[in-house]
This record gives C-alpha cells, sequence and structure tokens, in this order.
C-alpha cells in the first residue's frame, strides 16, 4: 500500500511512520516526491493495517498498489526517475547515448573507442570485461585486466563505465570499477544477484530476458529495488520469436507501454536488437521517436576483427552518423541528446 503523508511532512514524521510500518511487519521504501512524500507499504496487506495507518495524524491518505510490481509501479511514484552518473544523464527528458565495443579486448581498442564515441556526443562507455558466451569456447572477456582497462579509459575521456556482472561474488569487484552495473538478458532472473547489485548504491542497467513478458521484467527490477536501490535503468534489447531475418524482434512498443506503468527510465539497445549494424541507425532514431530516455550502442573501431558481435557493431564514423541523425529527432520532440 502507499502511505501519502501530509504535505510538509518533516524528518523526524517521516522516521515515525517508517517505525511504524515496519512494526506492522511491512517494509517501508520512503519515496520523495516533488510535492508530497510517500511511504510505500511493501508486503501482505490486511484491512487492519491499512485502519491502522490511516489513523496516524500524519498520513493524508491509504493507497492500495494494484501492480504486483511494488516500488516500480507508477502508482507508487508519478514522477519519472532521473539516473544521473558522471556526465550522463537517463530520463526526464534527458536521452543518455552509451555506446562501445561488445567486449574490452586491449588498451588500444578500449581506448580508441572511447576517444571515438566521446566526441560523436556519447556520455557513457560500454564493453564487456566478463563475457557470457553461448559457446565456451568462445572469448570470455578479459575480466578484472578488462576493468582495470574501462576505467584507464574513463579517466582518459570522462565517460561513465558500464559493463556487465555475472554473479553475486563478483559484484562488489565490478563495483569497484564500474559506474553503472549492467545485468544481462541471460541474468534477468537470477534473483540472488538481483538483490546482491540491489545492496550496492550505484545504478543498475537491467536488460529484458529473450523470452520474458514485462509483468516478469519489472518484477525483476523489484528485486532490486526492494533492495533499497532506487536507481534502476530499464533496457529492451530485443526478444525471440519466429522470425529468423533479425538476430532478435526489438519491440518498440515496450517503450511507450512502459513509461505508462512504471517511473523507471527505459533505454534501448538495437545492436543486439537486431544483430545487424546496417539497421542500428535507424532502429536507434526510431527509439528516440517513440520516447527511450538513452541508447545503448555497440562501436569498434574495426568491427571486422573485433572478438565478439562484430557483424553489430559501428564503426565509430557510422556512430557519429547515428548520432547527428538521433539529435535531429530529439530536438523535434523537445529532447535533449547527451
Amino acid at each position: 500500500m502507499i502511505v501519502v503523508l501530509k504535505r510538509g511532512a518533516t524528518a523526524d514524521m517521516i522516521r515515525k511512520m517508517v517505525a511504524r510500518v515496519e512494526d506492522l511487519g511491512l517494509k517501508a521504501h520512503v519515496i520523495e516526491g516533488t510535492e508530497r512524500t510517500v511511504i510505500a507499504a511493501v508486503g501482505e496487506e490486511r484491512d487492519k493495517r491499512e485502519e491502522s495507518l490511516a489513523s496516524c495524524e500524519e498520513v493524508e491518505q491509504v493507497l492500495p498498489i494494484l501492480a504486483p510490481y511494488k516500488i516500480a509501479s507508477k502508482e507508487t511514484k508519478p514522477e519519472p526517475t532521473v539516473v544521473r552518473v558522471r556526465d550522463l544523464t537517463i530520463g526526464g527528458g534527458h536521452i543518455g547515448m552509451i555506446a562501445g565495443p561488445c567486449a574490452v579486448e586491449s588498451e588500444a581498442q578500449i581506448l580508441e573507442a572511447a576517444r571515438a564515441v566521446k566526441a560523436a556526443g556519447a556520455k557513457g562507455l560500454r564493453g564487456g570485461a566478463f563475457k557470457p558466451r553461448t559457446s565456451p569456447y568462445a572469448f570470455q572477456g578479459l575480466k578484472e585486466e578488462g576493468l582495470k582497462l574501462l576505467a584507464a579509459a574513463r579517466d582518459a575521456t570522462g565517460l561513465a563505465v558500464v559493463t556487465e556482472v555475472m554473479t553475486p561474488h563478483l559484484v562488489e569487484l565490478v563495483a569497484k570499477y564500474a559506474d553503472v552495473l549492467q545485468i544481462g538478458a541471460r541474468n534477468m532472473q537470477n534473483y540472488h544477484l538481483l538483490q546482491a547489485v540491489g545492496e550496492v548504491r550505484k545504478p543498475v542497467l537491467l536488460k529484458r530476458g529473450p523470452s520474458a513478458t514485462i509483468e516478469e521484467f519489472l518484477l525483476a527490477a523489484e528485486y532490486i529495488l526492494d533492495q533499497g536501490n532506487q536507481e534502476v535503468i530499464l533496457c529492451e534489447r530485443g526478444v525471440r520469436t519466429f522470425e529468423s531475418h533479425t538476430r532478435f524482434t526489438l519491440p518498440l512498443a515496450t517503450v511507450p507501454y512502459l513509461h505508462e506503468r512504471t517511473h523507471l527510465p527505459v533505454i534501448v539497445d538495437p545492436s543486439h536488437g537486431t544483430g545487424i549494424a546496417s539497421l542500428v541507425p535507424p532502429m536507434c532514431a526510431a527509439a528516440v521517436a517513440v520516447g527511450a530516455d538513452g541508447l545503448i550502442v555497440e562501436v569498434h573501431p574495426d568491427p571486422k576483427v573485433a572478438l565478439s558481435d562484430g557483424k553489430q557493431s559501428l564503426t565509430p564514423d557510422a556512430f557519429a552518423e547515428t548520432m547527428a541523425q538521433c539529435k535531429r529527432v530529439a530536438d523535434a520532440l523537445g529532447y535533449t541528446l547527451s
């Protein structure tokens, strides 16, 4: 349920109500809006508990949360969540651009890629240090050495580093180097991992699983939010269908649909969503047109020699042209591309 406090509620009043919610056996999540502070009281709801909270003098009203995802729901927080890290801003009319290679391969490669995407206007650098691959014989990443190279690229460019964490025991290590922790599509329902990143106070980029419904996607985000981490970025990266002309099917209707149901920012990954480099630029522009809060795009200095996902990676020149096209769309709709 949502406990709406009266206008002008003090810090002491908020603490008192949090204690009251917890005394009733519910978990309290304080959400400060522009006009009101609300407390999401999450747990098994009973009429007597609702009546008990509604009777407190600090409370204006108590409302049920109808959605199964309680904290992620717009019922709990009508205002959009905006995630800011370094110069990267995602949400609230800001379209955050994240770009870089699928995998960190060498110091020269990641530095060249970072400088190129920054020159084109990106504010975030993507790159995999730990790579989950379908085949056990494929390149698995440089691991901690790759994290160190990403940190060096950040030092050289100022870009925010976005990289994947694959297991709970690696969260502390990856968080030491990364600015944003990415949960890959294969791990969207790895609940122990979701809880582990929820305990870290760094933004989390959560990718939709290839067969996940929207409700399952939002409930996965709920696991992170329930641990106290409010900075979750949802990423649509395509779903598996009967079609074979692209790597996945990229459903851009997901973006406005999610905006109707959650306050969390929504970005799009057209590289994995199509798997074909020539399709990435038009899908980037289309994602901006439907209201995406950001894009995450694979860019490699020389895609022909990439150790992973070269076929869907843009060259630096192609990415610069894509950025220019997306900026024109963003300007027409009154968004800020950064």
